[in-house]
Order: structure tokens, then C-alpha cells, then sequence
């Protein structure tokens, strides 16, 4: 049996789940039980603080595990990265207050830096020359500046709401970050083929993700020209109706031209377009 690390809760453990879930592999997401198994997968679910996650995949405790890139990075453990999930994306950043005039990196010198993440903090700070004092403190960084504790702050960022309520700018993305799918570098054999296997199901969703099944009728007169307007994935399906002028096409559109070229598509006379969600792909 497989075993995976998941963030007990938050952003990163909804994600999760859910990823889970359209992979069709039943979990309880129950927050009592630290150890919870799948009913129809080989897997069991270890519920973990995300900062505890890198170290129990490291060291065995857990197969596999997901966690955030600024998370992994931080904590300098030996698991190694699987797959990038392409959630929970965010940012580390340096914020100060938004009414302090700032000139560049410089800025930083001799002041005193609030984080969550002081590793990779100072990397940045040695590659840029830059002499500043860190603090490390848990939880609630970014009111460090409005009491006195610290000029500045290095911490996630995701919309940017909570340094604006706290009247803090970011001045400077040190780190991009997402949900990685990372793994125990002595896992054997029989793990990895179930691993390859839930690997499998995560690919055919997030090809999924973003994609519409769309059918339509075509007069044949026109065939080529829907043809050249459609990006499908190979080529689009194309079935004979009733009507020997007509033909239904089939294709595969992404959701982010979806309404430029369905416009064309109507422009050039397809009709009776039928729009689908697509829960799962294999390519």
C-alpha cells in the first residue's frame, strides 16, 4: 500500500482532496484521524502539518506526500520532486509599509526582516550582497511592521489582500511556488508501480482541466474551413448525418479561446453547436 502526506487543512488540503477525488480514489476527509485509508486504492492518507510533510517524505514515515514549493525548498530535505500539480500557486515575497519610499534592493540594508522562511531568505539576500537582520517568527507576519517588530516581511503571497489590509506593498517576488508531488527516494518497486499507476489518473485530469467536448453540424460545402479554424488535438472527429449536404464535427476546444473560435465557427456555418465539460482525458 501507498502512503501519502497531505496538509491537514487549508488551501493545499482542499486541493488536494480534490485532486484525489476526480482521480477517483475515495478518501474520508476526516480531520480526527491521522491516518485515513482509500476505499478503492491501494492508499492510505497520512494527515501532517505542511512544514512536517518534506521530512516524513524524506525519511520514509510517508511514500510520497504533497506540499508547497516554498515548503520543500525551506526545509532542505532529501525527497525528490515526482510531478508539479499546477495548484496552490502563490509567491514569497519582501513587502515593507506601502508609505516608505523604495529605491531597490538596497533599500534592505541594515533593516530587519520579519519570515516565515529565513533559508531562503538569506540565500537571497548573500546573492544580492544584501546585510540585513532576519527574525524568524511564526503565524501572523505580516503585522510585524505595524508594531515595531520588523521593517520588512518576507512571506507568501497570493491575491495580495492581507498586505493590503496590513498596509503593506510587495516590492520584490523572490520565489514563484505551487504544489509539488514529491517522493522517497528508497521506494521500492511494488510503490512505484502503484505510483505510476495514481500518476496515470492525476495526467488525465489535468488534461481535462479547461477543455470542452464540442459538437456541431457543418454543411460539407464548408468542412474544410471549420477544419482550419479548429485546434483539436489531432483531428476532429467527423460522422455522415441523414442529410447527405450536412456532417457532424467533434473536436476538443481549451476553455481560454473557446469563445473566440466557437464565433468563428458560427460565422462560417456551423449549427446546433452542442458544448460538453470534460471530467477526464487520455492521451
Amino acid at each position: 500500500m501507498l502512503r501519502i502526506a497531505v496538509q491537514s487543512k487549508g488551501r493545499l488540503f482542499d486541493d488536494t482532496m480534490q485532486l484525489l477525488n476526480e482521480a477517483d480514489i475515495k478518501v474520508s476527509a476526516s480531520k480526527r484521524t491521522l491516518l485515513v485509508e482509500a476505499k478503492n486504492f491501494p492508499l492510505e492518507v497520512l494527515y501532517l502539518r505542511d512544514d512536517d510533510i518534506p521530512q516524513s517524505v524524506a525519511t520514509g514515515v510517508a511514500d510520497i506526500g504533497v506540499v508547497g514549493e516554498n515548503e520543500f525548498v525551506e526545509k532542505q530535505a532529501k525527497a525528490e520532486i515526482i510531478s508539479r500539480l499546477g495548484f496552490s500557486k502563490c509567491r514569497l515575497s519582501l513587502a515593507l509599509p506601502k508609505d516608505l519610499d523604495y529605491q531597490g534592493l538596497s533599500w534592505f540594508n541594515g533593516k530587519t526582516i520579519a519570515t516565515s522562511y529565513p533559508v531562503i531568505l538569506q540565500k537571497f539576500l548573500d546573492e544580492h550582497h544584501i546585510n540585513a537582520e532576519i527574525h524568524v517568527i511564526t503565524g501572523s507576519v505580516e503585522i510585524s511592521p505595524g508594531i515595531g517588530l520588523a521593517d520588512a516581511i518576507f512571506d507568501i503571497v497570493s491575491s495580495g489582500s492581507t498586505l493590503v489590509s496590513n498596509n503593506l506593498r510587495e516590492v520584490e517576488v523572490v520565489m514563484e511556488s505551487e504544489a509539488l508531488l514529491i517522493g522517497y527516494p528508497g521506494m521500492g518497486d511494488e510503490k512505484r508501480e502503484l505510483l505510476k499507476q495514481m500518476l496515470f489518473r492525476f495526467a488525465a485530469v489535468r488534461e481535462a482541466e479547461d477543455k470542452k467536448y464540442v459538437r456541431m453540424n457543418v454543411p460539407k460545402a464548408r468542412l474544410q474551413d471549420i477544419i482550419n479554424v479548429l485546434p483539436g488535438l489531432k483531428s476532429p472527429t467527423i460522422i455522415p448525418l441523414a442529410d447527405d449536404e450536412w456532417c457532424s464535427v467533434h473536436t476538443v476546444l481549451d476553455e481560454k479561446r473557446f469563445w473566440e473560435i466557437i464565433g468563428q465557427l458560427k460565422n462560417i456555418g456551423a449549427q446546433g453547436i452542442l458544448v460538453t465539460p470534460i471530467e477526464k482525458m487520455i492521451l
